[in-house]
């Protein structure tokens, strides 16, 4: 058995995971998420404003603290969207080596599509003749990654995501039609390119992960909580994802905040993540000509991912 640490900081949230690897499967010790919102503005802006890095380096000063409490194991830190975007990412930089001792990694798209998928199969039981989509929508980017038992396939990611597009497109409350029609003319162009490298015709199987497809499933499921046990694996209608995702897209956010398993730092952002995920499910199930009928949701993505990254390169 080996214990590995993981922190995965994204547009929207950071979160740690720190897990015991025995036999190739991860059991949690500690898994926790924080609402950070570091890609605030980063869009129209090109920069992390102080604000938003305060809320990062407090939430890594928490985690430093859990870390040592559960032995100091291995950590690795990746940064994605947000952080790839900015001009001043070396204030991040410098800010998580000062409080975690590692240096931040800002991995590169492909890489962090790569990272979903290994973290999303590492659970699913998948045939090996499937042909698996893992899509991650997060809140900066979005990631399309087919593969099978044997390795990726093809792997893009694009610059699309629920904070992105909420700051570029959805500024409303609700979004008008307008703003929602603009929305989805720009999110099929870049499904289209996409698909361009990634074959959504040849795809047998679709897994959401991250907390934009999350959310959707929660409320498709109609859950009295957010219960991870009852959304990890669920397997959905795509209609039912789309009259779900429609359904949040065109709620006021009063509406959205009253929901039992919406978390605070998602209700202005869950529309424009939701509307994301429905396009592509939408797109897959079109192109594969009724093959695919269903998508399913997983609680293990990137973060685990990460995790088990620490756990190949330690041992």
């Amino acid at each position: 058995m080996m214990r590995t640490a993981a922190i995965d900081c994204g547009t929207n949230s950071i979160r740690l995971l720190i897990a015991d690897r025995e036999d190739g499967a991860l059991t949690d010790v500690v898994r926790l998420m924080r609402v950070v919102r570091l890609g605030e503005g980063v869009d129209a802006t090109g920069r992390l404003s102080e604000a938003a890095l305060a809320r990062t380096f407090a939430a890594a000063e928490e985690y430093a603290a859990l870390i040592e409490a559960h032995g100091n194991p291995p950590l690795r830190f990746v940064a994605t969207s947000a952080s790839r975007d900015a001009e001043n990412r070396q204030v991040f930089v410098d800010g998580i080596r000062a409080r975690l001792g590692v240096e931040p990694e800002v991995v590169s798209g492909d890489e962090e599509a790569r990272l979903s998928f290994d973290g999303a199969v590492s659970v699913l039981a998948t045939a090996g003749d499937e042909t698996v989509l893992v899509v991650d929508v997060g809140g900066g980017s979005t990631e399309f990654v087919a593969g099978t038992t044997a390795g990726l396939i093809a792997a893009r990611s694009t610059n699309m995501g629920c904070v992105r597009y909420t700051e570029r497109f959805l500024q409303d409350d609700p979004p008008t039609e307008a703003q929602i029609t603009a929305m989805t003319a720009e999110v099929g162009r870049l499904v289209d390119e996409a698909a361009a490298e990634v074959p959504l015709d040849r795809i047998t199987k679709i897994v959401g992960v991250a907390g934009s497809v999350t959310t959707v499933t929660a409320h498709a499921l109609d859950l009295p909580g957010y219960r991870p046990e009852s959304i990890h694996g669920a397997e959905l209608p795509i209609t039912a994802i789309s009259a779900a995702a429609s359904d949040l897209l065109h709620l006021p956010r009063a509406a959205r905040a009253a929901l039992p398993y919406m978390h605070p730092g998602r209700v202005d952002v869950i529309g424009a993540g939701a509307l994301i995920w429905a396009s592509v499910v939408e797109r897959v199930a079109a192109v594969t000509d009724g093959r695919v009928t269903t998508a399913i949701a997983s609680e293990h993505d990137i973060l685990d991912g990460i995790a088990l990254s620490v756990a190949d390169r330690v041992g």
